[in-house]
């Protein structure tokens, strides 16, 4: 196959071939030619014996592979099953979980586990310019159903009523534009007042619900749909982050099952990715998009499971 795959029965094919792997992902990760990751010299030979480059300055990491300062570094499964796996994640409309992944890609699941994390871990955005014209605004609460534990399970985990024992997600949404999302402490007025306005750009258009907590918000132009009477009026809704929250909960309570809060943020970053990247973007665009987020994201397994550093999700940026 000549051309680049657009489906996933083509990409299955097209990178069963080591070296269309090695194509692909050079030309993303290094569209201007390669060069040295730890010095960023261009000077650098290719080893075709090891399937490595060396660079021609002389350091203790003159030598480097395509994975290295990738999500991909010191793993030992091959570009084959990583780009199948960053094809399923990145245009799987509900997710798709590791149990599947590991059937498919014949790996156990605990290595499709963390393979998905750390494809997702990738798909998360950086913090960028403030969300500005019509705005939505509105919080969700993640976490098990009591009516679905058992009575032992309950008692223990389920201490009060509402959202006391789940954890708190804001979303905050730009109408034509993309959704953010964040794991936050709680849904007190301090907390996301100072989200907001830290996100939103002063004097836009902001649409919430009826929460006290964003009472008070006096520099945009806030305007409060009250659910207990109205969904809609006019222009005023928050019915696009109701989608949203909608799309994420099919996710978690149909293909995740069990999600742990200290990794939500991961699957807040998989499905804001695929939100935003949906109108106008093929499968083969989005899987684009996903390859050229690989650098500079390296998670290992103890920063994963906390082992190695226990707070690594605090100060996780809006996805």
């Amino acid at each position: 196959m000549e051309r680049e795959p657009t489906s996933l029965q083509e990409a299955i094919v097209y990178f069963a071939d080591s070296y269309n792997c090695r194509d692909y992902v050079v030309a993303r990760r290094w569209p201007d030619g390669v060069t040295c990751p730890t010095c960023g010299c261009a000077d650098v030979i290719f080893l075709a014996n090891q399937n490595r480059w060396q660079c021609r300055n002389r350091h203790s990491q003159r030598q480097f592979s395509l994975k290295t300062g990738t999500i991909y570094e010191d793993s030992p499964l091959g570009l084959d099953k990583w780009l199948t796996a960053t094809w399923l994640v990145s245009n799987c409309k509900n997710g798709v979980s590791s149990c599947e992944v590991a059937r498919a890609l014949n790996i156990t699941q605990k290595t499709a586990w963390f393979m998905d994390h750390r494809i997702r871990f990738s798909l998360g955005m950086g913090p960028g310019n403030k969300l500005s014209g019509q705005v939505e605004a509105d919080e969700t609460f993640t976490g098990g159903k009591a009516r679905n534990m058992h009575a032992s399970k309950r008692a223990k985990r389920i201490t009060g009523t509402g959202g006391k024992d789940k954890t708190a997600v804001l979303g905050i949404l730009e109408r034509g534009g993309k959704v953010r999302t964040k794991v936050v402490e709680n849904t007190k007025k301090k907390t996301l007042q100072s989200e907001l306005r830290e996100h939103v750009l002063a004097g836009s258009a902001l649409f919430t619900d009826a929460l006290k907590s964003y009472d008070g918000l006096d520099e945009f132009q806030h305007e409060v749909v009250d659910h207990a009477v109205e969904y809609v009026r006019g222009e005023v809704h928050t019915n696009g982050l109701e989608n949203f929250w909608s799309l994420l909960k099919r996710g978690i309570n149909g293909t995740y099952v069990s999600v742990e809060p200290f990794h939500l943020f991961g699957y807040l970053d998989e499905q804001a990715f695929r939100y935003n990247n949906r109108n106008g973007f093929t499968d083969k665009d989005r899987f684009d998009l996903a390859v050229r987020q690989i650098v500079g994201k390296r998670l290992t397994f103890d920063q994963l499971t906390g082992k190695d550093q226990p707070e690594w999700t605090l100060g996780q940026p809006w996805a």
